[in-house]
């Protein structure tokens, strides 16, 4: 585990100094800082939330992507293989360092969140405050986020699997697929009641047991109206969700394991 910790903390790093995160990050703050000027409570917390789960996914796919190919395309595999690290830890650690890069970047944009927030209180009457469905420094914020976070973590389980034997380009078409078609993963259940097909009926079946329910993870509209969110529903979902994370991983580790690099 001490080889997986290291490729964890390079990763960490490189992606820290990677102009890409920095910019997706300054323009995250930009968008909450200029769109929700002189909005509505409601709408400041819906588009920081969006921004938040937006940027997020843009470093989990196009960062994610390249963790293993990288590697591959500059032949830095075969040093790294010749020191005692197996492939196993490899990949775990390469995961590990872009989740750590996801929460610098979710600490980031909560943090200006909540700034943003906590200026807008000040201008307004205590007596309107009360009104709000939510105050706004809302603490219920933080569920939606780490909602969002264990979402991302997901996505770049998934875009690691894909990674793992595929071109960046399929890799990026692959997992966004699977994001999208895990938003409407419910709808897919019922699909019988829109189509007549058993052929197309049979594969949104299939796509509702494999591919994950991505929308299950998003709580952002309850959170802004107020609506409470249980404490229990973030364990249970964080929990499908580390399912799903523990299966995408051994796949690509079993995957990676029986690449030929010669």
């Amino acid at each position: 585990m001490n080889a997986a910790r290291c490729v964890a903390m390079a990763v960490f790093r490189e992606s820290v100094r990677d102009r890409v995160f920095y910019n997706l990050v300054l323009f995250a703050l930009l968008l909450i800082g200029q769109l929700t000027a002189g909005q509505d409570v409601k709408i400041i917390k819906d588009l920081g939330l969006a921004a938040t789960s937006l940027f997020g996914l843009f470093i989990a796919i196009f960062v994610g992507i390249n963790l293993v190919s990288k590697e591959v395309d500059r032949r830095s595999v075969y040093a790294l293989f010749a020191k005692p690290i197996r492939r196993s830890e490899f990949i775990l650690g390469k995961y590990a360092g872009l989740l750590l890069t996801l929460l610098a970047n979710m600490i980031v944009m909560t943090v200006a969140l909540y700034v943003v927030l906590f200026f807008l209180a000040r201008g307004v009457p205590a007596d309107i405050q009360r009104a709000w469905d939510a105050p706004a420094l809302d603490p219920a914020l933080l569920k939606a986020i780490a909602l969002i976070y264990v979402n991302l973590a997901v996505v770049t389980a998934v875009a690691l699997f894909f990674s793992s034997y595929s071109s960046p380009m399929l890799s990026a078409v692959f997992t966004l697929g699977v994001y999208l078609v895990g938003q409407f993963n419910a709808d897919l259940k019922n699909f019988d009641s829109i189509v007549d097909s058993p052929a197309a009926i049979a594969v949104a079946r299939a796509c509702y047991y494999v591919l994950p329910d991505f929308g299950r993870f998003d709580v952002k509209l309850a959170v802004v109206h107020g609506i409470p969110v249980a404490g229990s529903y973030v364990a249970a979902t964080a929990a499908y969700a580390a399912l799903y994370i523990a299966a995408l991983l051994f796949g690509a580790m079993v995957i990676f394991s029986r690449r030929d690099f010669k």
